[in-house]
């Protein structure tokens, strides 16, 4: 399945999705299931399941822009940001500034 065919998913009801090729479970299948972690305890390594509280604009700024490149995990994008963060603290401020000046005198030709 695409990423843009998960998108256009996301946003549909239960209603408008067809389940017609998917039999329902039944309760003695129900019965049998067991979280995944149990089954594949390592299944994500090094990933480690927290919960945290956020502020309502920041999640929703994350989400935006993995809705705006087609999809994704803005769980991700939120992992991604706090390593670039603590990568940038290991960097010296001397390298910080020169890369910045680099970076500058790149855009201006």
């Amino acid at each position: 399945m695409l990423k843009s065919d998960l998108a256009k998913l996301e946003q549909m009801t239960d209603e408008e999705i067809d389940f017609s090729d998917i039999p329902p479970l039944t309760d003695e299948q129900l019965a049998k299931m067991k979280p995944l972690r149990e089954i594949l305890p390592q299944a994500v390594p090094n990933k480690v399941r927290i919960t945290i509280r956020l502020d309502a604009d920041i999640l929703k700024w994350f989400k935006d822009e993995v809705g705006q490149a087609g999809g994704g995990s803005y769980q991700a994008l939120i992992n991604m940001a706090l390593r670039e963060y603590i990568e940038n603290q290991k960097e010296p401020l001397e390298e910080t500034l020169r890369r910045v000046i680099r970076e500058e005198l790149q855009t201006m030709g």
